[in-house]
């Protein structure tokens, strides 16, 4: 017995130095500064700036409760990635956590539902930032295609240049939303605590008991926002992809990761309750910030441009993202076999550029395929991309409880950053996946159109699986040899 588990150690202990191969050529030059804006960034988009509207307007107050649930396991989640991170810092992240843990079919089904998540919300955020551009306008007769092309140069442009660039990008777009939203939490706030009426209304508690309590619906309408909402927390797991790159992340990583949930709790949370304390909750509606309407009741001059100009950040700060988390997932992939060989080269400057420029190639199809198809089948392609960050999310988790199971059986080194509450946690967390699925099934009739796509996207990557076998198979030699006795 001692014997077989010396030798499973020395397999997985074998494994793990061909799995660090992967890394080589990366740049390790991101600073604390820039990993805990992409934290921040992660957390906050165009979900809390546009999409709070609309939330408000069907659920009211209880939003806040829906936030405060999904925020929570979103940090459970980064909590379990956080653990994997500190294992072993990796590029590939979760996609090489399923490599090491799962085996290469579940690195192969999660890498690629995840560049399916970012290949759609990359489609949206960049037909986006031409909509948000002709919001002006002296820029209304120039054609969106021309925005697109705009967008996409300088964002591309800026990931192939190097990591560095791309990390301060995402700092600044961070910067930009923190500055938006704190100015938004400190008025309120000072707004609040004088007791000044906005627009007729006198604030405080009584503008929710007087108008319904915080279930006006009822209690089905915030059960149903719970999928929308875990999504607008969709790119959280960045931070993990950034850790490959990251100079300290055994000492910079626990601290961002920590910081989130403080950030989704005043940032998310407090921003609606201080929603609903300034104006009637019904006072809110979709298509338009919620944060416009509070300042445009305040007769605020220019506030719509400059919140057209936080929600443009928010997009680009997205398309930033997918194309720096497309082009390391799909070098990951290609390094284990499982996406087309080309797609592990890198450049002079250390960039996977084979994966960002396919990135920026289906960027550039898709939003093509935003002028021909109707609303509605674009609606639906679009929430496929909600079962690519499920799924992700979902691995998270089982590679962590597969870490925690290594640790007990000898085969890995504990960690001092450890999931609280696991293994209760990790089983609750993947139960409340299962649920958002479930409740996604339901809801008609988008997202049950999505839940029938699943067996769809199985067929296609049963199909791509074996289109790789040829490339998978040289891989799976190369690692033998790496792994034999005696080899380094």
């Amino acid at each position: 017995m001692q014997s077989h588990s010396k030798s499973a150690h020395d397999k997985h202990t074998a494994k793990r130095r061909w799995l660090d191969t992967h890394e080589a050529g990366y740049h390790k030059s991101m600073g604390n500064r820039q990993i805990q804006m992409i934290a921040i960034g992660g957390s906050i988009g165009t979900g809390l700036f546009l999409g709070t509207g609309g939330r408000l307007e069907m659920a009211g107050p209880a939003l806040a409760l829906v936030y405060l649930v999904c925020g929570v396991f979103s940090f459970f989640i980064l909590r379990a990635l956080g653990e994997l991170v500190l294992h072993r810092p990796t590029s590939g992240s979760f996609v090489s956590y399923a490599r090491e843990f799962l085996g290469e079919k579940a690195s192969y089904v999660v890498g690629w539902m995840y560049f399916l998540n970012w290949a759609m919300t990359g489609i949206v955020d960049i037909t986006a930032v031409a909509l948000y551009m002709h919001y002006w306008g002296t820029f209304a007769e120039v054609p969106q295609w021309l925005f697109v092309l705009c967008a996409l140069g300088v964002v591309a442009t800026m990931n192939m240049i190097g990591v560095k660039w791309f990390a301060e990008m995402e700092f600044w777009f961070a910067l930009i939303k923190i500055a938006a939203i704190s100015l938004f939490l400190i008025a309120g706030v000072v707004f609040l605590g004088i007791g000044t009426p906005v627009a007729g209304n006198t604030t405080g508690l009584h503008l929710i008991t007087e108008n319904g309590g915080m279930f006006p619906h009822g209690l089905l309408p915030a059960l149903v926002l719970v999928q929308g909402v875990i999504f607008a927390f969709a790119g959280i797991e960045l931070i993990g992809t950034a850790a490959g790159e990251c100079r300290e992340p055994e000492k910079m990583l626990p601290k961002a990761i920590n910081n989130i949930i403080l950030r989704i709790g005043l940032f998310y949370v407090g921003s609606v309750v201080l929603l609903v304390l300034l104006l009637p909750w019904n006072a809110y509606q979709a298509g338009q910030s919620p944060f416009v309407t509070f300042f445009s009741k305040l007769g605020v001059p220019y506030i719509g441009t400059i919140m057209n100009i936080v929600v443009l950040t928010a997009a680009l700060s997205s398309l930033n993202s997918g194309l720096y988390s497309t082009g390391r997932i799909l070098r990951s992939l290609s390094m284990g076999g499982s996406a087309p060989k080309f797609m592990a080269k890198m450049s002079s400057q250390q960039v996977p550029y084979a994966g960002i420029l396919v990135t920026c190639g289906i960027y550039v199809i898709g939003v093509l395929l935003n002028y021909l198809v109707p609303s509605r089948v674009f609606e639906i392609v679009l929430n496929i991309a909600s079962l690519g960050i499920i799924s992700s999310w979902t691995f998270i988790i089982v590679c962590q409880m597969r870490l925690r199971k290594a640790i007990h059986a000898g085969h890995a080194k504990p960690v001092s950053f450890k999931m609280p509450g696991a293994p209760f946690t990790s089983w609750l967390t993947l139960a409340f996946l299962l649920a958002v699925v479930i409740m996604m099934a339901f809801d008609y009739p988008n997202s049950t159109w999505t839940i029938a796509t699943i067996p769809v996207l199985a067929v296609l990557l049963v199909l791509g699986w074996f289109g790789l076998r040829k490339h998978a198979q040289e891989v799976k030699q190369e690692q033998q040899i790496h792994e034999a006795p005696g080899s380094r």
